[in-house]
């Protein structure tokens, strides 16, 4: 992610990508996820690895931010259209 951001927004903006990831919480893939993620991915018509990103934020009870218009629509995700250029 931060690669994307120093090269789309410079230095400071990496950094401060950097340090919201140190922040973050590594979650296990439980095969509860992993299933639930499968299901996702089916019922979504979603990539494998979009889903279990879905599914383990679900698990966690947590809002799914990104910038892929894959999930643009879907309940529980906050879909952030990218800037144009």
């Amino acid at each position: 992610m931060s690669g994307g951001v120093l090269r789309e927004h410079g230095e400071g903006p990496a950094l401060q990508a950097i340090a919201l990831m140190q922040r973050s919480e590594l979650v296990a893939l439980s095969p509860e996820i992993a299933l639930h993620g499968a299901q996702l991915s089916l019922e979504l018509k979603l990539p494998m690895a979009d889903s279990l990103m879905l599914a383990t934020a679900k698990a966690c009870g947590a809002l799914l931010i990104t910038q892929d218009a894959d999930f643009r629509g879907i309940a529980g995700v906050r879909w952030l259209p990218k800037a144009p250029g």
